[in-house]
């Protein structure tokens, strides 16, 4: 029921996910307020937390929403993964408090792929904005996940895991980043998860291939996310533009775009799938806000994915508690 778009795309989605991929979903949410669910089967749920909603007030108050019925699903083995555009801070606490934390994870994070242009797959940011104050121990915990799910998703047997601070040099950065620094150069971490720590990284570093894992506390991480993404619409914007600005250029766009969708592709956040909720003992799949059927499509398909891999069993086999 959350999300810019719902429940009209939100089911949309739903029912080509079932079609196309062969994926079986169930709805939650108001069955009144929904269009044509194309026969799915549907949890009835009576209240909806809105987008600017209180998460935590929201999910303690609110026990029919939407987003608690559906983690409190697959808490109880009625779904084995959880997708949602709504409320991310609600979508957090409701999983969190529903499905709670795997044994030994200090807190769960939010990874979100970012894509590199001209690479075959993205790079993991992560925490993303579950935890704005951080731990050296729970970024290190980060570090095991996001490996973790770098080789599940990606297919990526030794993870490059880096630390995102101000310089390269192992003395720069905030307290939190030099004794996390001193944590993850140790490699006991790595020992199950199989990352490889290549050192701090830059912010210019996180789209490019030379670095699988990007570890940071969420505050960072939200910011870098929210800034890649303010950048690359103001980029594609710009460019839109240039190619109207008289006859030249509008022959010139006619003969580029075809070239630059592809490009445009990679970058569209509809497309990657939405990011995922890790440490927690079922995957929960946080999908962009203005997430289109398409988008909800592809997080079916990456939740199903993650079911099947075990994700949530090979972090629990990987974890050093913090």
């Amino acid at each position: 029921m959350g999300g810019d778009r719902a429940p009209d795309e939100i089911v949309a989605g739903a029912v080509r996910a079932r079609d196309e991929l062969g994926v079986d979903v169930v709805l939650v949410g108001r069955p009144e307020d929904l269009p044509d669910t194309g026969d799915l089967s549907v949890i009835p749920a009576s209240e909806v937390i809105a987008m600017d909603a209180d998460p935590g007030r929201s999910v303690r108050t609110m026990k029919d929403s939407s987003l608690v019925r559906a983690a409190e699903a697959v808490r109880d083995g009625k779904a084995c993964a959880m997708v949602s555009a709504g409320n991310t801070g609600a979508t957090m606490a409701s999983a969190l408090l529903r499905m709670k934390r795997l044994p030994g994870v200090g807190r769960p994070a939010i990874a979100t792929p970012i894509p590199c242009p001209g690479a075959d797959v993205p790079t993991v940011l992560l925490d993303a904005g579950a935890n704005a104050e951080c731990t050296p121990e729970w970024l290190v915990q980060f570090a095991q996940m996001g490996s973790v799910y770098a080789r599940q998703r990606y297919g990526i047997a030794q993870p490059k895991v880096g630390l995102l601070s101000i310089g390269e040099e192992p003395s720069k950065g905030t307290p939190l980043v030099k004794e996390t620094h001193a944590l993850l150069a140790d490699g006991s971490w790595s020992d199950v998860s199989g990352g490889v720590f290549i050192g701090n990284v830059e912010g210019r570093d996180i789209m490019s291939p030379d670095v699988d894992v990007v570890v940071t506390d969420g505050f960072t991480g939200n910011v870098v996310l929210k800034t890649l993404e303010g950048g690359m619409k103001a980029l594609v914007k710009a460019i839109l533009a240039s190619f109207e600005t008289d006859d030249a250029t509008r022959e010139a766009g006619n003969t580029l775009l075809p070239a630059l969708l592809p490009l445009y592709g990679q970058l569209d956040p509809d497309n990657t799938g939405g990011a995922m909720l890790l440490g927690l003992n079922g995957p929960c799949i946080i999908s962009h806000g203005s997430s289109s059927a398409t988008a909800i499509v592809n997080a079916v398909k990456v939740a199903a994915e993650m079911v099947d891999g075990d994700l949530v069993g090979a972090i629990a086999r990987t974890i050093r508690p913090a």
